[in-house]
């Protein structure tokens, strides 16, 4: 059984698996393809992706890749708590340039799909962080791309945190939408 919610644009998806739990702990059934499909999400997943952030405040993001290695992202948390961000980049999109966030962490045990079109990204909100994420395409270096997390021309509401942020070189020159590669 999933609870599957829009986040207010096209094909961003919270996805909340139902949780099984006792005195031991909790089972839950985050991907099963033939339940995914009944709820309209039918997509090959062909690689898994676990990142682990040591401080509250790791930025990763905002990533993409190009057609024809475009990635669809199934994202959980499973240990912490992050803001996690999607961008339309649809050039020609009624949604181009516009963000959805969600809070995803490992007490919820909610997932968000963000689909190919969009760049993807999220901070960090509490240390000892973990992400789970399932990938439809490979990476692909040729195909990869960055957009500026704090372009002004998207406004992301990054949330205040104490410290600051904590960005990869990478990230850190990642171009303005303006100036990105974006789909078509």
């Amino acid at each position: 059984m999933l609870e599957v919610r829009q986040l207010g644009l096209d094909g961003v998806l919270e996805i909340v698996p139902k949780r099984h739990g006792d005195a031991r702990g909790f089972f839950i059934e985050t991907w099963n393809a033939e339940r995914f499909a009944e709820a309209g999400i039918d997509l090959r997943f062909v690689q898994d992706n676990h990142s682990y952030s040591a401080a509250a405040g790791v930025v990763r993001g905002l990533h993409y890749q190009l057609p024809p290695r475009a990635q669809d992202k199934l994202l959980r948390v499973i240990r912490g708590k992050i803001l996690d961000v999607a961008v339309d980049i649809r050039r020609g999109s009624k949604g181009f340039g516009k963000w959805v966030a969600l809070e995803v962490s490992a007490e919820k045990g909610n997932q968000i799909l963000v689909p190919k079109g969009f760049a993807h990204g999220f901070v960090t909100l509490v240390p000892d962080t973990e992400v789970l994420y399932k990938v439809t395409d490979t990476y692909s270096p040729g195909h990869d791309r960055s957009i500026r997390y704090d372009d002004p021309a998207i406004g992301v509401e990054w949330p205040a945190i104490s410290g600051g942020f904590q960005l990869s070189d990478k990230d850190l020159k990642a171009p303005l939408l303006a100036g990105a590669e974006v789909f078509p």
